[in-house]
């Protein structure tokens, strides 16, 4: 067993260029694992540096000097930001609100035809596992509960000096970032081992990448979340803009987040309506646009992305989501072909080859003093 496990280190870290790139990926791990929280701003803006630098490419290839191409895309990006903000959020805030403040009422609505099922089909549901059911919701329900809550949220709302200052502090590393690439990649090389080559090798595989499938994240959540807002608002479902905003960012989490978004959808949908038409008419529309999604837009945006089978994607989004949260579910499927991109560059030592037996090695037919004369 020990020259069983020996054999398969000396072949698969006999090549330096291994252990570097090892040391490398184990490095940024730990470092965002354990330091994650202390340097979340300054990871957050390398994230939105890589994002905001192809713009600032195509202007420095245009002639426009990088400061000055630096300061218009992050000018524009915060300006984009900010109407977002002031213009979304605040709507969104308050359909929330709404939610809640209706939630008791649709409660009731529920359980007057949950007794009605409990009546038509008592052999599925007796009246005391309903009983047993309400009695549960009552508890989560309950003003110590919302009290909870509520100081749960006054003390999020005490945060609100930190976001403020990373508010400053973001913009600021980002377009230090975009200014001082150059500059910047310099000096960190000096804290990198000399036999990277391996680890570049991986890094320009994947770079394009991680650009493509974040652009084409982005521009999928804002295509959808659209599209599901503007389907909502004109079939008159309550909290469109809520709800729209939530299909668009269910598309972060493949497969799985589409069937989670899909039940608040269905409820709020079946308390304003019933079982109607227009419930079915709003399920039919939002079933074509996650049909239109996984079959249209998808293979558009990431006709260039590395094939993954689900069954890795979900566990990468379970791995990388359970270890960085909302940034680990993000980058799950670049995370996860960056891992096979490794595995597939990683190089192995070469076998010994077995010397053949004297009597294996071929016979020349012509007399060995002619074979020499030829060879000279």
């Amino acid at each position: 067993m020990f020259s069983f496990i020996t054999n398969w280190y000396k072949e698969r870290f006999s090549d330096p260029q291994a252990v570097t790139l090892m040391l490398i990926l184990l490095g940024i791990a730990l470092t965002i694992y354990f330091a994650g929280g202390l340097l979340a701003p300054l990871l957050v803006a390398l994230v939105l540096a890589f994002l905001l630098e192809w713009p600032v490419a195509q202007m420095v290839k245009i002639g426009i000097n990088r400061t000055t191409g630096a300061s218009l895309v992050l000018v524009l990006f915060v300006g984009v930001m900010l109407l977002i903000t002031f213009g979304l959020v605040p709507s969104i805030w308050r359909q929330g609100v709404a939610l809640v403040t209706d939630l008791p009422t649709m409660l009731d609505k529920g359980l007057i035809t949950l007794k009605g099922l409990v009546d038509q089909y008592p052999q599925f549901l007796s009246v005391e596992q309903l009983d047993a059911s309400v009695g549960e919701l009552k508890k989560l329900l309950d003003t110590q509960h919302i009290l909870d809550l509520g100081k749960q949220l006054i003390g999020y709302s005490a945060s609100l000096l930190v976001l403020m200052v990373y508010a400053i502090l973001v913009p600021l590393l980002v377009f230090f970032f975009l200014k001082d690439k150059d500059e910047l990649i310099r000096g960190s090389k000096r804290f990198i081992p000399a036999n990277r080559d391996l680890a570049r090798k991986v890094w320009l595989e994947m770079n394009q990448q991680i650009f493509n499938y974040i652009r084409g994240k982005v521009i999928e959540i804002v295509i959808i979340g659209a599209a599901s807002y503007i389907f909502f608002a004109v079939m008159d479902l309550r909290y469109a803009a809520l709800l729209g905003v939530l299909t668009g960012f269910s598309v972060l989490i493949p497969y799985v987040g589409a069937t989670l978004v899909t039940l608040p959808i269905a409820l709020v949908a079946f308390f304003q309506w019933g079982i109607s038409p227009e419930f079915g008419y709003l399920m039919l529309g939002y079933g074509i646009i996650q049909a239109l999604d996984g079959n249209l837009l998808v293979p558009i945006l990431f006709s260039d992305a590395v094939d993954l089978h689900p069954v890795f994607i979900i566990a990468a989004v379970l791995v990388f989501g359970g270890l960085w949260g909302v940034w680990g579910v993000f980058f799950a499927i670049p995370l996860a072909s960056l891992v096979k991109a490794v595995v597939n560059a990683w190089p192995k030592a070469d076998k010994p080859k077995a010397d053949k037996p004297e009597g294996d090695k071929p016979k020349s037919d012509k007399p060995e003093a002619e074979t020499e004369q030829g060879a000279v």
